[in-house]
């Protein structure tokens, strides 16, 4: 039970799925498993949902006894496996259950590396998939950091997202600990991660403020048709109305 409770802390601390970091524990224990028994060997082990028992198991397939063996360690003779197991039949696979693995320091330090990297993979598909949508909308986020003039800004614990200093307002002062507004503009999937990109001064972030704060605009009854901005200084909004009563 000990490492489900792991596997719940990690997937509530990443906002990944439970069963994504059970999967890297069972690929990392797969590893160790073959560099103890030969990296040659189909090795596989299995995490039970319920109970955190492991399982580590060989699959070799079962061939003809005068066939040519290939690969000693993945396949096995039809006679040599009815000795341990009298209904096998050709074709099929044999498996045999491992003793469970002493992990040392090497194995135990490997495993981790695979379970970490697996997670990070899995928190960047969930970062990319949850934000690539979402361009255009407008987010409310807390100042994580401030680099020369660029600010990263956390979203609300599901990911950081980058306002450069170009896409901020004149002689704004922000600083860490500041709620900041802001509009998504831009989500690309890098190597690294995905990198979602903000701005205060698009066009569209003044257009998505008025919706807000104007019901008409919210409704539909008045279109926003183009935006100027000067921003920190001045702005221009050239609407029409969709409703004859109003002027």
């Amino acid at each position: 039970m000990e490492l489900l409770q792991v596997a719940d802390s990690v997937a509530r601390e990443k906002n990944i799925d439970k069963d994504i970091v059970l999967s890297a524990m069972e690929e990392a224990i797969q590893k160790a498993g073959r560099s103890k028994y030969g990296h040659d060997h189909d090795i596989r082990a299995h995490i039970d949902r319920k109970s955190g028992e492991i399982t580590l198991k060989r699959y070799r397939e079962v061939v003809e006894n005068d066939a040519e063996i290939e690969n000693e360690v993945a396949q096995i003779p039809l006679d040599d496996a009815k000795k341990i197991k009298a209904d096998v039949t050709v074709g099929e696979f044999f498996i045999d259950e491992l003793p469970p693995l002493d992990f040392g320091r090497i194995a135990a330090q490997t495993a981790k590396q695979v379970i970490m990297q697996k997670v990070r993979e899995a928190e960047r598909k969930r970062q990319y998939d949850e934000f690539k949508d979402r361009v255009g909308e407008i987010i409310n986020g807390t100042v994580k950091r401030v680099e020369y003039g660029n600010v990263t800004v956390d979203i609300q614990g599901r990911a950081e997202a980058m306002l450069r200093r170009d896409e901020t307002l004149p002689r704004e002062n922000i600083n860490v600990g500041d709620r900041i507004r802001s509009i998504i503009y831009e989500v690309r999937e890098e190597t690294r991660g995905p990198q979602i990109f903000l701005s205060r001064t698009h066009p569209e972030f003044m257009a998505k403020l008025f919706a807000q704060e104007v019901p008409e605009i919210y409704d539909g009854i008045i279109e926003i048709k183009n935006v100027a901005r000067d921003p920190g200084s001045r702005a221009k909004i050239a609407v029409i109305s969709n409703d004859g009563s109003i002027d």
